[in-house]
């Protein structure tokens, strides 16, 4: 395949070949921290359930913060490679690798040292706040994991490779569910194995990628001077700092979200938890196209193609739409079941009625957060982060302020009632700084 596919087939193939890779490798991402929920919910108990759950949402900081560092990655690293500038493309590979590295070190030994105080500030329930606690703290020794993995595939689909992130998360997922499975089942070691099974399997798989992005970049290694350059670090950081802001900033505030929703106790908790993971898997193909519109974005302004950009945004609008239908029929006929998945048949009735509760109502709302992610995008490609943040901003105020002052007296409904205004608010605005075309000037 042109390894220049993006900038030269045409905008709805290219963006199709690009995308269904990712979203395949986003899907069995999914399964992989999916497989933790299901296999203790079934295995253990629905409170081994609601301590992953209740954990998921402060890790869920430092998968944003990571997201966000491959992001600066991905977009600089694209538009050198679409201007052709390959000895710059491969600094800010190397930089970007080295300053994450140090970054999860530091963030991991901060969450070792403060993991159970937060979890306690999050009004988690006290039956599972143990069983909370040793997940996370497992999970932290595995950060630097976490945050290579990310920016290494963030580096494989900056360069049109992203078929490679999809085999080495397969290969991971798999042998994350049979490490799962084992340590919990076999050898009855409850959250802590499911903790433990995720460790070995991301170590396993970030040596992999490592050795592949070693083999991947031999034929740039004559344009490597240095492996850390302060100037390709700037210039990530002008698209990474913003991004990781937008990132984390929503993962803080959902965290308020779940200090309410922990404040309802274990059982509505376990419910939530089952379908916030369902939720995740319904917006993997949104997010797959907002990050193939980045790296779509970035190479075609790289080239000097940005009338190119249009027309890829409206190939990915009708995906969107596609995935949408999709998503909302499935909810509407299998939420039950699917609920079940994580449950078993020992969940309560409180619990049932917050996942498929939660999981009717938002079917009808996906749409919306894929035209958020496909605008959203688009300008993260371009650089153009102002209007970014703003958006998503807006989109995390309107959800903390619904969930925080509404839900405590009006009920546990109003945290999800809240999600789609967020995203159609996020929308308008990403939307209308498209419609103002400044974008394509962001980059230079």
């Amino acid at each position: 395949m042109d390894k220049e596919y993006l900038i030269n087939d045409k905008p709805a193939k290219a963006l199709a070949v690009f995308t269904v890779p990712m979203i395949i490798g986003n899907l069995f991402q999914q399964f992989y921290t999916m497989a933790d929920s299901v296999i203790v919910g079934r295995f253990v108990s629905e409170d081994a359930l609601a301590a992953i759950g209740a954990s998921y949402s402060f890790t869920n900081v430092f998968i944003c913060i990571a997201i966000g560092g491959g992001v600066g990655a991905s977009v600089i690293t694209g538009h050198y490679l679409g201007a052709r500038n390959y000895k710059k493309m491969i600094q800010s590979a190397t930089t970007a690798l080295i300053s994450f590295l140090i970054l999860s070190i530091l963030l991991a030994a901060i969450g070792l040292m403060f993991g159970r105080n937060f979890m306690t500030y999050l009004n988690t329930p006290e039956n599972i706040l143990d069983m909370a606690t040793d997940y996370l703290h497992i999970y932290f020794w595995g950060l630097p994991f976490l945050f290579m993995y990310n920016v290494i595939s963030a580096i494989f689909n900056a360069v049109g490779k992203s078929r490679i992130p999809l085999y080495l998360l397969i290969f991971s997922s798999l042998l994350n569910i049979l490490l799962a499975v084992f340590m919990v089942y076999n050898l009855g070691l409850g959250v802590r194995g499911a903790a433990w099974a995720t460790f070995i399997a991301q170590g396993v798989s970030v040596l992999l990628s490592v050795l592949l992005l070693i083999r991947e970049f031999k034929k740039y290694v004559s344009y490597l001077q240095t492996p850390f350059d302060s100037s390709s670090l700037s210039e990530m950081s002008k698209v990474a700092l913003p991004s990781i802001l937008q990132q984390s900033t929503v993962a803080i505030g959902m965290l308020l979200v779940q200090s309410v929703v922990n404040s309802f106790g274990s059982e509505v908790l376990a419910g939530f938890s089952s379908a916030m993971r369902v939720e995740s898997i319904c917006v993997v193909p949104m997010a797959a196209i907002g990050n193939a519109m980045s790296s779509y974005t970035a190479q075609n302004l790289g080239a000097g193609k940005a009338e190119r950009v249009r027309k890829g945004y409206h190939a990915a609008n009708q995906f969107i739409f596609l995935f949408a239908v999709f998503t909302c029929v499935m909810l509407e006929l299998f939420h039950t079941p699917i609920v079940r998945l994580f449950l078993g048949g020992g969940g309560t009735q409180l619990a049932y009625e917050t996942g498929t509760g939660y999981l009717r109502f938002m079917g009808f709302f996906f749409v919306l957060i894929g035209l958020k992610m496909s605008t959203d995008g688009l300008l993260r490609g371009a650089a153009d982060m102002k209007m970014f943040t703003i958006a998503n901003f807006a989109n995390l105020t309107i959800r903390v302020v619904m969930a925080v002052t509404l839900a405590p007296r009006f009920g546990i409904a109003m945290v999800w009632y809240a999600v789609p205004i967020g995203w159609l608010t996020n929308y308008i605005i990403s939307y209308l700084q498209y419609r103002t075309g400044k974008w394509k000037a962001a980059l230079d």
